[in-house]
Order: C-alpha cells, then structure tokens, then sequence
C-alpha cells in the first residue's frame, strides 16, 4: 500500500522549529508522511524535527543534492573522497530524523556541466562512490533513492534508462532509484515505459507538475504514470515536490523565478489528486 507525502521546499529549506507548524497542518490535512532537504549544518536540527514529526504520527523521508566540490563523478580522488564523506554525514541526518529513504541526484553535481556526453568512467567513478554509501547506509537501515534530472539540471543521469544502468554498476541493495515526474515530463517519451524501465530498482516517487505546481493542473499524463506504477505493483512513497519562492536564497539556487501555486493550495489539491488517481489505479 503506498503512502503519501509532501516535501516542505515548497515553504523551506530550513528544518528549524519555525517549520514544525507546516507538519503540524500537512497531518491536519492527511498526509503519511514529510520530507525535507538535509542542507543546513545545525545538526542537532535534524532530530528535533524527526522527533517532531513521529510525535504527530507523521514517517519521515529526506533528499539532498552534492556540488562540484563533493562530486562523486569528478576525475580527482579527493574530490571523490569529500563526496563520500558529504554523503555520509547526509546519511548520519537522516538518521538522527529517523528516515527511511534518502533521496535526490546525489549520484553528480547539481547543474554542473562537463560540455560533454557523459563518459563511461564518470559512471563507473560515481558507482563506486554510491556502492561504499550504500554499505554505510545499510547500517542505518536507510536506503539511497537516486535521481535522474532533466538535461538543464544535470548530465550523467537524465532518463531511467541511464540511471538503471549507473544503479547496475554501483551493484548495492541499498542503492536503488527514484522516479520524478516533473523530470520525466521532460526527458522521457513516455512516462509509461519510463516506469517500467526502472520498475526493478524503483523505490520512491516524486508527484511533480510540469510547471512544479498543484499536481493534476498541468500536461503531465498522470492516468499513464499512475497506471504504470499500479502494472509495476509500486508500493512506497508517493511524495508531492513543489516550489515557490517563499526561501528565496534556495529558490534563486534551483532558479525558480516565480510563484506557481500557494503552497497550501499545493498541499490540500495534490493529497486529493494523488488519493483520487490512486484509488482509480488500484494503489490505494
């Protein structure tokens, strides 16, 4: 049986007790579960809010990303060293919030370019890095969701199809696949046969509209996604990613220059969309 959740970027970037009164409304509204982004150094933060959240009876999830500087595709070792050193103190977060899954395109650099196809060592160099985080994520029962991103985003994974490939190379159980419909609205031809694809790894699920507003009020073809996900028999997180510009500063770092829905809006329609199409599908 799936679960819904909803990540509070569309509010924040912050896991501080100013956002405890957004997981406080997301149960009020029904939701299974919250995701954050696990950026900020203030560790401590990362508990409380776990701690905050099961006391509302709400699961956790979490995503982040890495910069060039903790890259795990980079051709230097120390650079490759600091990645996983990055994604290890990621991993120790999430764990102090008490999460299950990690997810997010932290298999390379988020919107750093090459000014190349990605080559063949590049992927052997981030599946190492992912197959030592997989071991140590394996100890906290965590499991490392990856991402592809569309081509404005990144250049090693775009489509399921190059993300399954890196995930059979990187050879872990605990390393396995998220699949985001706002990407694959871009990327793939179809987001049916995307799905199917990466079926065999698929772990968790971003519901995202095209426009990264109120799910089910843009083009992407959900009757297709949502079928294809009840034929793969999908069973883990459906978690609503939407933004605005309410952080500005991580707004203007994932150039989002404009206000596509009222969070809230966001939170109340896409809970009913996902219910709806999921009901309809089979998943719930």
């Amino acid at each position: 049986m799936i679960k819904i959740g909803f990540n509070i970027l569309a509010w924040t970037a912050d896991v501080s007790e100013k956002s405890f009164p957004l997981t406080d409304r997301l149960k009020q509204i029904g939701y299974d579960g919250v995701e954050c982004f696990i950026g900020s150094p203030d560790e401590k933060a990362y508990k409380r809010f776990g701690d905050h959240a099961h006391s509302l009876g709400l699961e956790t999830t979490a995503v982040t990303v890495v910069d060039k500087d903790t890259n795990p595709a980079d051709g230097s070792p120390s650079v490759r060293a600091k990645a996983l050193d990055r994604i290890k103190w990621v991993i120790d977060r999430a764990h102090d919030m008490r999460a299950t899954v990690l997810c997010g395109p932290f298999h390379s650099a988020h919107a750093t370019f090459s000014r190349q196809a990605p080559q063949e060592e590049e992927y052997q160099r981030a599946a190492e890095v992912l197959h030592a985080a997989g071991e140590y994520a394996a100890q906290a029962d965590i499991t490392l969701a990856l991402e592809a991103l569309n081509r404005f985003e990144c250049y090693l994974c775009n489509t399921m199809e190059q993300l399954r490939y890196l995930l059979s190379k990187a050879n872990h159980p605990q390393v396995k696949a998220m699949f985001d419909t706002h990407h694959a609205n871009i990327e793939e031809k179809k987001l049916g046969t995307a799905i199917g694809t990466i079926a065999p790894v698929l772990h968790h699920v971003h519901i995202s509209e095209n426009d990264r507003g109120t799910p089910g009020e843009g083009h992407v073809p959900w009757n297709e996604a949502y079928a294809a996900l009840a034929k793969v028999k999908y069973s883990g997180w459906l978690t609503i990613e939407a933004f605005s510009r309410n952080d500005p500063d991580f707004a203007n770092a994932i150039n989002v220059w404009r206000e596509y829905d009222s969070p809230w809006d966001i939170a109340e329609k896409g809970l009913k969309s996902i219910k709806e199409m999921s009901q309809r599908h089979g998943l719930l």
